[in-house]
């Protein structure tokens, strides 16, 4: 049994070494993008049922953000950031407790390097993530808010008081960035771990009841990673603070 904190290299590309866990997220995106231009080739004023699943998915997701964001303008604005952040990350927590997945690869150093490995069980990419979350939350708050109304948040000369809370909101910001790659990888790798040592320990029946708890953990960490980037833009975006 090998438990690694860290993603493995398993070639290199003219100088740049790809691992397992930047494998799966390729995987993960290849199959989102194949399956919207699917769905779109498929597009008709009458529906059949790829295009019915679509459609249901789309308006329960803009139904349950304009409870969150009480606007539908900002629910049409926000979309497409949260809903590719959700689904992104969904599929690739899914993805990383395949068959296959963490158990087949080379070996090396008589330990076992696997081709494939869960995308958000590198802190790489939680933190990727985490950064695109933030800075999209800044880049709507200047663009719907005002530059100057939105960073006097930040930087307030008004007041000691002010002064300070601007800084509190600074350090805010970046704690996000740190609460949200933690978050995601915590979780996922927990995940990963626990189920290595189930299956090394009792390989058959007994691990079916962890498959299914961390397909919930991984519904639910997608789901919370996507309304707490909603939750920001929200109220990044609101023009009295």
């Amino acid at each position: 049994m090998n438990i690694s904190f860290f993603s493995e290299k398993i070639l290199e590309i003219r100088g740049w070494p790809i691992s397992n866990t930047l494998l799966m997220s390729w995987i993960s995106m290849a199959l989102l993008v194949v399956f919207s231009f699917f769905v779109r080739s498929r597009l008709k004023a009458v529906p059949g049922k790829v295009q019915n699943l679509a459609e249901v998915l789309i308006e329960g997701m803009e139904s349950f953000m304009t409870t969150v964001t009480g606007d539908k303008e900002k629910t049409r604005r926000f979309f497409p950031i949260v809903a590719t952040l959700f689904i992104f990350i969904l599929i690739s927590n899914w993805m990383g407790i395949l068959p296959g997945v963490g158990s087949i690869g080379i070996m090396e150093h008589e330990e076992l390097v696997p081709f494939f490995r869960s995308t958000n069980s590198d802190i790489n990419m939680t933190l990727a993530l985490a950064i695109i979350s933030v800075m999209a939350t800044q880049i709507f708050g200047i663009s719907m808010v005002g530059f100057s109304h939105y960073f006097s948040k930040f930087i307030s000369f008004k007041g000691p008081i002010q002064f300070f809370t601007g800084i509190l909101e600074l350090i805010a910001e970046i704690a996000k960035i740190i609460s949200f790659s933690f978050r995601l990888f915590g979780n996922i790798f927990a995940g990963e771990v626990l189920l290595v040592v189930i299956f090394f320990l009792v390989p058959l029946i007994v691990p079916l009841p962890f498959l299914f708890l961390e397909i919930f953990v991984g519904f639910i960490q997608a789901l919370v990673f996507a309304m707490l980037t909603l939750v920001f833009l929200t109220v990044a975006t609101q023009k009295e603070h």
